[in-house]
Formats: C-alpha cells, sequence, structure tokens
C-alpha cells in the first residue's frame, strides 16, 4: 500500500460501495444456488469481503449475528495456513473454539491474488442443515458437550490451489445425515466466493492496489470516527443490567444469568460480563466470537443505521469475557444455542444498560428464539431429505422512540434478517402441515409506542420420520420481553405438544421431539416490549388495534385508558376521557393505583 496517497472523497465511496455491493453478488448467488431452504429462504447466511491485513472491509449481513464473528474465523483460518496460501485455494471452518459462533454455521473463505500478491479475502457463512451428531439440523439440547452436537472442522482446504479436495468432501460427507444438502449448500458457498474473486479482481484491474488500498483507508477511518462521534453524546458512566435464560434443563442454576457492566469513556466503549455464571452442562454456552458478535449486533441496532460495519467502526469497542462462564465457555463445552439463546440475553442486557445511559437510545425488548426451532428428516411422502426452520412461530420486536415494534419478526440474532418461508413450499418440503398461523390478540407490550405482535402458530406432522428441536423462550414473567422507559411488557409465550391420542404434554425445558403422525404442536409466541407511558399513546391507534383484533377491549381499558364498546367497537369518548382522567395526575404521569 502506498503511504500517504491522496484519494477524492467521491471516489473513495464508489470504491467502498461497489465493495459492498460485490458482498450482495455473493448473497444473490447463494440465494440463487442453494440447495437448502435454510440458506434458498430464510437466508441464514452472510457475505464479507477482509483485506490482506485481515481487516473487514465491506459485508451483507443477513444475518448479524454471524457477521461479527467473521473477523475472528479469518484469522484463524490466515494463521493456521500461515505460508501455505495458495491461489485457488478455498478454506473451510466451523469450530466454535477457533474463532467461529457454533458447529452450524459453516464459514468457507477463499484468499485472492493479484499479480501474484495476495490482496483481498472473500468469506461466506451460513447455518447448515446437518451437522452430525445427536441433535436435528445442527442442534442438540441433549448435548452435554461439543463433540455431541456434531463434527469439528478445524481450518481445512476444500479446494487446494483450484484442485478438489477428495478427501476432505469425502470424510464431511460421511458424517452427516443430508449429504446432498450439506454438499450442495458447500458447493453453493465455494461458487459465491469465486464471484466475489473474480469482482474484486475485475475492481483492482480498473483502478489499480493503490487506488483501492487508499479508498479502503479513508472507509475505514470515517466509520471509526462516527462511531466515536456517536458514543461521545452518550454519558459517561458504568451502566449494569442482568438477564436470565429460560429453564435450561440441566445444571446447578435452573436460569443463568449474564450480568453486564456497560463502561462509556469519552468516545470507547467496554462490554464487561464479569459475574456472569458459569457456563453450563447445556448448549446455551457462547464462545467468545459470538459474545463479541452479540455485543455489536446491540450497539449498531442503536446508534445511527447509517454506519458501516466494518474493521474502523469496530475498533472503539472492546469486550470482556471471563472464560469458563456463559459468554466465553471452555474448550468442549456445548455451544449451538449460542447464536439464539446467548445472543439474545447479551444484547437484552446491553440495550437495558444503554436505555439507562440515554433513554432516546432505549428499545422494548424482543421476542427470543424461536420456541419451535428447526426439524429435518426424510420426507416419505417426496423421497427427499429436508431441513426446515419453524420461522412461522416468529415474535414481536420492541417498540422504540417514535416507532411501534415490527410484529412476526425474527429474532435478535438476525435483527429480522431472516425470512419466514413460504407455507406451501414448507409443507412440500416438509411432512408437515400448517393449522394455524395468525396474529396473537393482546401479545404487543403496552406503551405510548407499542411492541410488535406475536403468532398462534399449530403445525401438524403427518408422519414419524422427523426430529425437531424445541426450547422453551419467554415462557415467565421474568424472561418475557421487557418494556422501556415507561413502557409494559409483553406476556409470556406458551407452547404444548397436543399428541395424536388427543394428550397435552407441556415442556419447560429444551428437548429434542420425536413426534408420530397426527401430533401437533402448539405455539404462541409473544410480542415485544412497549415504549413510554401507554397512556401517552393515541386514543385513535388503539382503536385501530382494537377494531383489527389485534387488542381487546380489556386491555384496552387496562393499560391505555381506553373504552371502546365491544359490541359495536365504537370509541366511548366520554368515558376514555374520565378513565384517563382518573388515571393521570396533575403532572401528566399516571397516579399510583
Amino acid at each position: 500500500m502506498t503511504a500517504g496517497l491522496a484519494i477524492d472523497v467521491v471516489l473513495a465511496t464508489v470504491i467502498a460501495n461497489r465493495l459492498e455491493a460485490i458482498t450482495r453478488e455473493m448473497g444473490a448467488a447463494m440465494l440463487r444456488s442453494a440447495r437448502s431452504p435454510i440458506f434458498a429462504e430464510n437466508r441464514d447466511f452472510v457475505t464479507a469481503i477482509f483485506d490482506d491485513r485481515l481487516r473487514m472491509v465491506a459485508q451483507t449481513a443477513y444475518i448479524p449475528v454471524l457477521l461479527g464473528s467473521t473477523p475472528f474465523a479469518v484469522e484463524a483460518i490466515a494463521d493456521f495456513f500461515a505460508g501455505d496460501v495458495a491461489d485457488g485455494d478455498v478454506m473451510i471452518l466451523n469450530d466454535p473454539f477457533m474463532g467461529n459462533n457454533h458447529l452450524p454455521d459453516v464459514t468457507v473463505a477463499r484468499p485472492v491474488f493479484h499479480d501474484g500478491r495476495l490482496c483481498f479475502w472473500v468469506l461466506t457463512k451460513g447455518h447448515h442443515a446437518d451437522v452430525g451428531g445427536g441433535g436435528t439440523a445442527g442442534y442438540n439440547p441433549e448435548a452435554r458437550t461439543v463433540w455431541e452436537e456434531g463434527i469439528r472442522i478445524t481450518p481445512s482446504k476444500l479446494y487446494r490451489a483450484g484442485a478438489y479436495n477428495r478427501e476432505l468432501w469425502t470424510m464431511l460427507l460421511a458424517n452427516v445425515r443430508l449429504p446432498f444438502l450439506v454438499e450442495g449448500d458447500l458447493q453453493c458457498q465455494v461458487g459465491a466466493t469465486r464471484l466475489g474473486e473474480r469482482a474484486l479482481l475485475e475492481l483492482l484491474a480498473r483502478h489499480g492496489r493503490d487506488v483501492v488500498d487508499a479508498a479502503l483507508a479513508e472507509t475505514l477511518a470515517r466509520s471509526e470516527a462516527q462511531v466515536r462521534e456517536a458514543l461521545r453524546a452518550i454519558p459517561d458512566g458504568v451502566y449494569r443490567a442482568e438477564r436470565q435464560l429460560d429453564q435450561v434443563g440441566r445444571g446447578p442454576v435452573a436460569q443463568p444469568s449474564v450480568r453486564l457492566a456497560l463502561r462509556i469513556d469519552g468516545d470507547a466503549v467496554e462490554f464487561d460480563f464479569s459475574g456472569t455464571d458459569a457456563q453450563v452442562p447445556t448448549y446455551h454456552n457462547s464462545t467468545y466470537a459470538n459474545t463479541a458478535a452479540s455485543c455489536y449486533n446491540a450497539l449498531f441496532s442503536s446508534i445511527d443505521p447509517d454506519i458501516q460495519l466494518n474493521w474502523g467502526s469496530l475498533r472503539p469497542i472492546a469486550v470482556r469475557a471471563p472464560e469458563g462462564t456463559l459468554v466465553n465457555a471452555s474448550n468442549g463445552a456445548p455451544t449451538t444455542a449460542c447464536t439464539t439463546a446467548l445472543c439474545v440475553l447479551i444484547v437484552e442486557a446491553a440495550w437495558q444498560a444503554l436505555a439507562q445511559a440515554a433513554p432516546a437510545l432505549g428499545q422494548g425488548l424482543w421476542h427470543r428464539q424461536g420456541i419451535a426451532g428447526m426439524s429435518s428428516g426424510m420426507n416419505r411422502r417426496t423421497g427427499k431429505p429436508f431441513a426446515v426452520i419453524h420461522h412461522f412461530g416468529k415474535g414481536g420486536s420492541g417498540a422504540v422512540q417514535g416507532c411501534d415494534g415490527w410484529d412476526h419478526i425474527s429474532p435478535v440474532s438476525s435483527m429480522g434478517g431472516s425470512r419466514a418461508p413460504d407455507p406451501e413450499l414448507f409443507e412440500m418440503r416438509s411432512p408437515h402441515l400448517i393449522l394455524n398461523y395468525e396474529y396473537r390478540p393482546d401479545s404487543a407490550g403496552a406503551g405510548a409506542w407499542r411492541g410488535g405482535h406475536g403468532v398462534h402458530y399449530r403445525v401438524r406432522f403427518t408422519d414419524g420420520s422427523t426430529t425437531m428441536a424445541l426450547a422453551p423462550s419467554c415462557f415467565s414473567p421474568e424472561t418475557a420481553p421487557a418494556g422501556v422507559c415507561g413502557g409494559l411488557a409483553a406476556p409470556p409465550a406458551s407452547a404444548r405438544i397436543i399428541l395424536a391420542s388427543g394428550e397435552t404434554r407441556a415442556f419447560d425445558g429444551p428437548m429434542l421431539f420425536r413426534p408420530e403422525p397426527g401430533d401437533v404442536l402448539d405455539v404462541y409466541s409473544t410480542g415485544g416490549g412497549g415504549y413510554g407511558d401507554p397512556r401517552a399513546r393515541p386514543v385513535e391507534a388503539v382503536l385501530a388495534d382494537v377494531r383489527a383484533g389485534l387488542l381487546s377491549v380489556e386491555k384496552a381499558a387496562r393499560d391505555y385508558g381506553v373504552v371502546v364498546d365491544a359490541a359495536s367497537g365504537e370509541l366511548d369518548r366520554a368515558a376514555t376521557e374520565m378513565l384517563r382522567a382518573q388515571r393521570t395526575g396533575s403532572n401528566g404521569k399516571p397516579d399510583a393505583e
């Protein structure tokens, strides 16, 4: 790189935008060429570009928690193959203790050479339909160690200097139940990195290495300055928060907690998790890479959304996570729920701490991970293997100042980026029949801006070939999505299994469920927490929710002080004015009740 090379800011922006466009093109290629609906419909993957110094310079964060860990993964790959990197190599990694999140999210990286020099790394990372082990679609609620969760892939080469590594491919596919899907999605990732490589070589041919390097330096410096400016706007101090898991099923603590001290010091921030509970013998533990990525999720979802996530914007952020705890488990611990359950706890604690520091940044909490997780098996009707995510059971997001929460949105690990599949395609691919898929009334936390709504999702299993991962999520008042700045919490969620015999089974801990034909899973997800005093919400907005069937007349009166006639759906304005006057003091705040 030419030191001090001046570059026009417009050209630098054009080059930075082109790099991001390349990552989107890689993602589009994956959507078109993937075999599993986890990639093709749910978009459970990310794409990124790193320079020769392993600095992330561009990305597309379809699932943000996956993206935030990619710097750790590419560093692990580059370190392992130091001195043994050739043009045409394609590397793979999924080991949680070598820079990855968890086993199902497989990293595929390709070095990019120009004029014989290594200049970039292109990377894709996505959730695979199968990684072996004793669970389903990458999740094993019964695992006590990482070895029970699936195959650990340390840095290895899928292709050596462009040559197919038959021994490695054969070994990998022999260790999974769904090799057809796994092989297709891996080749989909490989192809996306090849597309990224070609586009980067075209960029270098057009502008030259020195100009591109100068543009990167300017872009990274600008992103860092934007983050530091945002942090200076938050009052200095230490802000503390604690959030606990739903029932984990095993271990000395039924509902372990993440404890956070958020330190704002001028233009820098530290996430300090000292005091967090010890790791548990269940799949909830987080790796350091996943914890750092979750902290990035929390911060970048709270500040200016136009700030690019790259090496520069990450520089002001430090993460302290003691080893042997929930947020930095020791080598060998099970971790496959870390991108969902633990990510949620970390983000919740960070949001609550940020709300103390700057209420305008506060967010009502979201519904946690899906109660109905993933299912996989062999669809006897089609004779084909399947692996699907039951995103039909998604809940609502929390409200923020000025905006209601989103209805039926994927959890904070993806910040809404993971889509629910098409119901008809879902029923074609899997031996499942959707019976109910509708908003759940009264599921939103009340506020001046209310949370989003959860859903009622019922699915019937039509044969006995399925294995499914289930987990409690927001099942208690302590774990339900809390409100902020006077907003109310959303109600707890619930779920039950209705056996074909008519017997009903509840579950209060993670489990593998192997349904028989005719069994039904009945899920009531919850919504998001509210923001601000509910009685400050416009009467017309409350009335609209009642008329839409989203809010009962009882909850409208109790939480919002709005009286609606149950028979006619008309507003009783006089009763509303009286109720709001009775419950609001002269200072504009609710009286004690």
